[in-house]
C-alpha cells in the first residue's frame, strides 16, 4: 500500500510541477515514458529531430531515463545550442545531420520557427496559426543518412540491444523508417508523430503510418497530444508502439 501511494504522490508532484512550468500537457507522454522504459529496460533513446534538446531534457529531467541519448539535428543553427545542452552529460551524444532513407546531402528547409524546420515543404494550405511559423525562411545542405548504414558505426551504441526510436522529423517520419530497413524491427518501441492534419506537402497521414508500423509488427501502446495549441480541431499527436517480439519475450 505505501508503495502504491508513494507513486501516486510522486505523480501528482509531478502533475503540479508540469503544469507550473505551462508543461502540463505533457503529463500523459512522462507517465507513459517512465513506464515504458522501465517495463521493457530500455537502454538507449534514438532521438531523431531533436531540435535543441527539448525530448531528451525531458527524459532526463521528468522520464528519469539515465540510458544513453543519440540526439540527430540537421538545422547548424539549433544544432549549436543541443549541443552545448549536451556538453556535460557523457551519455547524451550529439550529431549534425538529418536521418531519411538515402546517404547523402539534401536541401533543409529552415523555418520562421525552427521547429518546423524539415526536409519536406509546407502544406500550400495552412491554418493561420501555422501560416507564418511554418514558413520557409532560407535552405541549408544537411548531410543524410540511413539508421541501418549509421548505426553500426556509431560507438556510443555498440553493445546495446534494447532501444526505443523516437523521430520528430516535422513529416518525414516515414522516410526515416523506410532508411532504417532491417534495423527498424530491432527497436523495442517507436514513437513518432502522427499528422492528422499534414502540415507538409509529403507529410504521411496518421493512418497510413499506423499501419506502415503494424506491416513491421509494431501495435499501439499509447497516443498523447504533443503540444498544448490543439483546439477546436486536432493537427496532430504522438503514438508510443511496441514490438509485438518485446511483448512476447514479456509474455514468457
Amino acid at each position: 500500500m505505501s508503495g502504491r501511494i508513494g507513486r501516486e504522490l510522486a505523480d501528482r508532484w509531478l502533475g503540479l510541477r508540469l503544469a507550473l512550468a505551462g508543461r502540463v500537457h505533457a503529463y500523459p507522454e512522462v507517465l507513459t515514458l517512465r513506464r515504458f522504459v522501465r517495463a521493457f529496460a530500455i537502454e538507449a533513446i534514438l532521438d531523431v529531430g531533436a531540435n535543441a534538446g527539448q525530448y531528451a531534457t525531458m527524459l532526463r529531467r521528468d522520464v528519469g531515463f539515465g540510458g544513453t541519448i543519440l540526439s540527430f539535428e540537421p538545422n547548424p543553427d539549433v544544432f549549436a545550442r543541443l549541443a552545448r545542452r549536451a556538453a556535460s552529460d557523457p551519455r547524451w551524444h550529439v550529431f549534425n545531420m538529418a536521418l531519411s532513407n538515402s546517404d547523402g546531402t539534401a536541401a533543409f528547409n529552415v523555418m520562421a520557427a525552427d521547429q518546423f524546420s524539415s526536409l519536406e515543404a509546407p502544406a500550400e494550405t495552412l491554418d493561420a496559426v501555422f501560416a507564418t511559423r511554418n514558413r520557409v525562411t532560407r535552405t541549408v545542405d544537411v548531410a543524410l543518412r540511413r539508421l541501418d548504414t549509421l548505426l553500426p558505426e556509431l560507438e556510443a551504441a555498440r553493445g546495446l540491444t534494447r532501444f526505443l526510436l523516437k523521430m520528430d522529423t516535422q513529416g518525414h517520419d516515414a522516410l526515416v523508417c523506410e532508411g532504417a530497413g532491417a534495423t527498424l524491427g530491432t527497436m523495442t518501441g517507436i514513437q513518432t508523430e502522427l499528422a492528422i492534419r499534414p502540415i507538409y506537402r509529403n507529410g504521411t497521414g496518421y493512418r497510413a503510418m499506423i499501419d506502415m508500423l503494424e506491416t513491421h509488427d509494431f501495435v499501439p501502446s499509447a497516443f498523447f497530444a504533443n503540444n498544448k495549441g490543439h483546439f477546436p480541431q486536432l493537427v496532430e499527436m504522438d503514438g508510443l508502439f511496441v514490438n509485438q517480439m518485446a511483448l512476447d519475450s514479456r509474455a514468457l
